[in-house]
């Protein structure tokens, strides 16, 4: 299933910038998280747990919602912007931001072996950043909007696994996000340009893709095993979906293999297979 949710991942970036081709990104992202508020909803009225919003979980929630909108704007522009590949690299440092806030508000020690982790992954990030040109792809707007993303995710995760928010479990935490990034997502939209592009029928499914199998799917499952496993167990398959994405960039839409990128790659994926290492017994 971890193996799974990072192919699911990692070919979702590749859905996303073929369907910005019909829609505007942040209206693409509103309405993905309106539609998936229907799944959402449906998924839990099969399993006999209609969703239930607690009063005491407001607060987290809209919190939760608020970052989770914010991650996909910066997610969804990014990949207008800029090479799949580079905006899964630049994504996949969330691990760095996650560790960071996880030391101060979790409880989760950055060990020597995460400390190492943490500098090879934000030097994969640099260099990433710093190669930008080679072969005329990427922007600096798109490597700053995925970074953005990647801070975000962190955000989101480290929300997730705080009392509050835990208590409630992956299915009604998703349903958080969607209701309330929907709307902000959608009312933030005009503000982007215009909302239709060279609309294709392909970019409808793809659209209905993500709501359903990616948004409903993917990320229940990928909560759901942040909640029973430890967070280390997890985030270290992570380390696949930039190299995923980096290839399907490269196979579909010919993005440039360039030494820059595949060294970028390399470090991240370096550095989060180290931030994630089990400590000694």
């Amino acid at each position: 299933m971890l193996l799974g949710v990072q192919v699911l991942l990692a070919f979702n970036q590749i859905i996303v910038k073929a369907v910005n081709a019909g829609l505007q990104p942040v209206f693409f992202a509103g309405l993905r998280s309106a539609l998936a508020i229907g799944f959402v909803w449906a998924w839990l009225a099969w399993r006999g747990r209609p969703p239930r919003l607690r009063r005491a979980a407001l607060w987290p929630g809209l919190l939760m919602g608020t970052v989770f909108a914010a991650e996909f704007l910066f997610l969804f522009l990014a990949l207008d912007l800029t090479t799949v590949g580079r905006a899964s690299v630049l994504m996949y440092s969330m691990p760095v931001w996650y560790a960071a806030l996880a030391h101060f508000g979790l409880g989760e020690r950055v060990t020597p072996s995460k400390a190492a982790g943490l500098a090879l992954a934000f030097a994969g990030t640099a260099w990433a950043i710093l190669s930008r040109g080679q072969g005329g792809e990427g922007s600096l707007a798109g490597d700053l909007c995925a970074i953005g993303a990647a801070l975000g995710w962190a955000l989101t995760a480290f929300v997730a696994r705080r009392p509050t928010m835990r208590a409630e479990g992956p299915e009604l935490q998703l349903f958080w996000m969607v209701v309330v990034s929907a709307p902000i997502l959608l009312l933030a939209a005009p503000f982007f340009g215009p909302l239709i592009r060279e609309l294709q029928p392909l970019h409808l499914a793809g659209l209905l893709f993500q709501a359903s199998v990616v948004v409903a799917g993917g990320f229940i499952l990928w909560l759901w095993l942040l909640s029973v496993y430890p967070s280390s167990t997890v985030a270290s398959f992570s380390f696949l979906t930039p190299v995923l994405a980096v290839l399907l960039g490269a196979a579909i839409f010919g993005e440039s293999l360039s030494g820059g990128i595949l060294g970028a790659v390399a470090l991240v994926a370096a550095g989060i297979v180290l931030i994630n290492r089990a400590p000694a017994k």
